[in-house]
């Protein structure tokens, strides 16, 4: 039997989450702007936006000739319009403000637990990557967060051209960390997303000692990693 080599792990709601709702964020910087949006309206507004700019671009816009900073910059501006906010000047900055309000740790927080397992998984000897649905503002997240250092590469599915549960995703990962899919294990909270995607190397987030979970797509709760 092959020793166990590569970790690779998700990082929303693996490893990091956001600090408050979507809808919150963006109302409490629309009232910076000296606008009164209701949290709630945007909360409903983004999640329709959202839904609607991945089934129309899919993996932000990834050879659709929309770079991921235009796809976020829409998505952004159309939230606050279907919440009432029609002023074109104020959405432009409102968009580009909550755009490189995200990519820092003011929006994200390491989740209980999961700095001390990648510690203890580094002085254990394993390789660690991370796979993610995310686009390039990633690296900076995780330097931001202080999580970066842990990681011999960090692979997005913008820079990998192709989305989880995409399998071509996991075969990037394996050549950049140098494994077999036998030597490799994925941690991460969406079943399908990563624990069915991942196939015989998948194991669940309960590995950091959280349930997984993902809108009701939670992981089989005695599903865990190679020991």
């Amino acid at each position: 039997m092959l020793k166990l080599r590569l970790l690779t792990w998700d990082v929303k709601d693996t490893l990091l989450r956001l600090r408050q709702p979507v809808g919150q964020s963006y109302a409490a910087e629309a009232r910076a702007q000296g606008l009164q949006v209701q949290p709630e309206a945007l909360g409903r507004s983004f999640r329709e936006v959202y839904g609607a700019q991945s089934r129309r671009f899919p993996n932000y816009g990834h050879g659709q000739g929309l770079s991921s900073r235009q796809w976020w910059l829409d998505v952004v501006k159309q939230s606050f319009r279907l919440s009432g906010v029609q002023d074109e000047a104020a959405l432009t900055k409102l968009a580009e403000k909550l755009y490189r309000d995200y990519c820092s740790s003011h929006n994200w927080e390491v989740l209980p637990g999961a700095a001390e397992t990648l510690s203890r998984c580094r002085q254990l000897g394993f390789r660690m990557g991370v796979v993610s649905n995310f686009d390039s503002r990633l690296e900076a997240i995780l330097s931001q967060c202080d999580l970066r250092h842990h990681f011999q590469f960090v692979l997005t599915s913008e820079a990998a051209g192709f989305a989880k549960p995409d399998g071509r995703i996991f075969e990037q990962a394996l050549r950049l960390g140098g494994a077999r899919p036998e030597q490799a294990a994925h941690i991460g909270d969406d079943y399908s997303r990563d624990y069915r995607a991942a196939g015989p190397w998948a194991c669940t987030a309960s590995c950091c000692g959280r349930p997984g979970r993902a809108g009701g797509r939670s992981c089989p709760p005695s599903t865990s990693c190679p020991r």
